[in-house]
């Protein structure tokens, strides 16, 4: 067992927890950027990691960071890459709880979170900005990625015209891109 991988995996992770504002979604563009940064998976395998992680139940960014472990350390790695995830950033919530509820009608503590409210916004429209481009091909530009992957964009748009539009639950929508991938992505 490679000890060290194991502790890079759980650092890597732990500080994508740690400096992650918005909750687990909003961390999937600086995890991405790190684990393809140290080398361990392309952008590709990334948005596939999540793919999955989404089609699953409970949060995604455990989930994701257990892609990625057990990608690298098989079950060692996938459980060093969770806690990592999960761990630091529990027990800085906690710690964090008790300190909120003691200043949560403070004017400097209202203002603050009201400016970190639309950075969460930003951050999130980033993440789903880097899964397009990896998903729809954007880097060979807008039009050929449309023209080349209209089916993609039309299920992408389907199900964002759905959530916006109608009360189905996403669990439906996950089940039915699914059957969608297994009839026409074989």
């Amino acid at each position: 067992m490679d000890w060290k991988l194991l502790w890079q995996i759980f650092w890597l992770f732990a500080k994508v927890a740690m400096f992650s504002w918005g909750g687990g979604p909003a961390s999937l563009g600086l995890m991405q950027r790190e684990a393809v940064a140290a080398g361990w998976l392309t952008p590709d395998e990334f948005a596939d990691g999540v793919a999955l992680s989404n089609a699953m139940p409970g949060p995604t960014a455990p989930q994701a960071s257990g892609f990625v472990g057990y990608k690298l350390a098989g079950w060692p790695g996938a459980l060093m890459a969770i806690s990592g995830t999960v761990v630091p950033a529990t027990l800085s919530m906690l710690l964090l709880l008790t300190v909120f509820f003691t200043f949560i009608d403070n004017m400097y503590v209202k203002a603050a979170i009201t400016g970190i409210r639309p950075f969460v916004v930003g951050l999130l429209a980033w993440t789903a900005y880097q899964m397009a481009f990896t998903i729809f091909g954007l880097k060979q530009g807008l039009g050929q990625s449309v023209v080349q992957g209209w089916d993609k964009w039309l299920v992408a748009a389907g199900v964002f015209a759905l959530l916006t539009s109608t009360s189905i639950s996403p669990i439906w929508l996950v089940v039915a891109t699914a059957v969608i991938g297994l009839i026409f992505y074989r």
